[in-house]
């Protein structure tokens, strides 16, 4: 064992005689980084988890990719476009696509004895993916469509059952305004709730041959088509390849069509989740600032306890370099012990709440009724490295100063 190394170990170890500080300075250390490890751990889970659950809603609504009439027209009303079987399938054949839907909206006004309500309604087709649709789901069923007849059951939110009075199986009036007054009468067969009080007062998912029928298109006219992806962080990459296939495209009917990413339909909201990134980012390069200080300052107080050590072994003839090893190993001993227990600590609370939901949050405020957790081994990985980074980066200073101790005052200190 290098001679560097056993120091090291004795000291971090308490087994130095004569020293009373040495002890709580590394603990206190170590609980340090224990806590900003836990933090940054948390922060990074807790973020990514928001953004996820937040993009997911947004996402529901809209998918991920949509392609629809190439016009002017930024309206709930849109012109069709032809449904092209042919077209469906090569969007579906490019790579990272999970699903090609077709679908329909037409705005509405819900009228009961007492309250109305402008809505939304969005027809969906039969091989619409319902997954998120069924996570959001708070009571009843969601609607399953066929091809062969027209279904009158609808789903709508329970931020518009309670403002309205509107009840599970309840025959509900929705009034379509064209060039003469439509009227539906629709049943509701599901309430969901995805917290977001924006889309949960617009959104009535309806059946797309009732928006067929009340806009008088054929059976094969659509709003246009909606595409879900296999990762959201190839949105882009995916936006083109659909792009490249759909841009110059004309159907039988001469129109022209033009592919938007979510992010292009919703700007505001992600940029604002962009910011979110942002602040995750301050966040941890605080506590690693905080951390490495601590760090900094604990090995100082090693380093001035240990003054006559450092003479002795300057008289007997170590070297700058052997010296300052053995602070750095002992900075490294009390850095890894508190990332590991900072590790050990941040995932377990991370999959304790992921698993339990035991933290709460108010949704009108947050969008969410719980804490939402992410965790994704690439970014700890990543975060663990740079922690480890900065604070070796930072324990270089202090190293030296133990090197320039001259070693006739250093045995004269006290």
């Amino acid at each position: 064992m290098k001679p560097e190394y056993f120091i090291a170990k004795r000291i971090s170890m308490g087994g130095m005689p004569g020293r009373k500080f040495s002890g709580p300075v590394i603990k206190v250390s170590i609980a340090g980084i224990i806590l900003g490890m836990t933090v940054m751990i948390l922060s990074m889970a807790i973020g990514s988890g928001f953004k996820k659950e937040i993009r997911d809603k947004i996402s529901g609504f809209g998918a991920h990719i949509q392609v629809v009439n190439y016009d002017f027209n930024l309206s709930y009303e849109p012109n069709p476009i032809r449904y092209d079987s042919v077209l469906a399938a090569e969007i579906s054949a490019l790579s990272g696509i999970k699903k090609v839907q077709r679908f329909g909206t037409k705005p509405g006004l819900i009228k009961t004895d007492n309250e109305m309500q402008g809505v939304l309604l969005k027809g969906i087709s039969p091989e619409y993916d319902l997954t998120f649709l069924n996570s959001v789901l708070v009571a009843g069923t969601v609607p399953q469509y066929t091809d062969t007849a027209t279904s009158n059951e609808i789903l709508i939110s329970e931020t518009m059952a309670n403002m309205l009075n509107i009840e599970l199986g309840q025959q509900i009036f929705i009034y379509f305004f064209q060039e003469q007054i439509r009227v539906r009468r629709l049943t509701v067969a599901g309430i969901y709730n995805t917290h977001l009080s924006d889309l949960d007062k617009m959104y009535v998912i309806a059946d797309i041959k009732q928006i067929q029928r009340l806009n008088d298109w054929g059976p094969d006219q659509i709003a246009g088509y909606e595409i879900l992806i296999d990762d959201f962080n190839k949105l882009n990459e995916r936006g083109i390849a659909v792009y490249d296939l759909t841009g110059g495209f004309i159907g039988d009917d001469g129109t022209l069509l033009r592919t938007l990413t979510i992010k292009n339909s919703q700007p505001q909201i992600f940029a604002w989740l962009d910011i979110l990134d942002m602040n995750i980012v301050v966040i941890i390069v605080l506590i690693v600032l905080i951390a490495g200080f601590n760090m900094i300052s604990g090995l100082l107080i090693l380093i001035l306890e240990r003054t006559n050590m450092i003479g002795i072994l300057k008289a007997m003839g170590i070297q700058d370099m052997p010296l300052r090893k053995i602070f750095l190993y002992l900075a490294s001993g009390i850095a890894i012990r508190g990332l590991v227990w900072g590790n050990i600590a941040g995932l377990s609370i991370a999959l304790l709440q992921k698993q339990f939901g035991i933290f709460k949050l108010d949704p009108a405020n947050y969008f969410l009724d719980t804490v939402p957790i992410l965790i994704n081994p690439s970014h700890i990985l990543l975060l663990n490295l740079g922690a480890i980074l900065a604070i070796f980066i930072m324990m270089i200073g202090p190293s030296y100063l133990a090197a320039k101790i001259a070693p006739v005052k250093a045995i004269k200190f006290d």
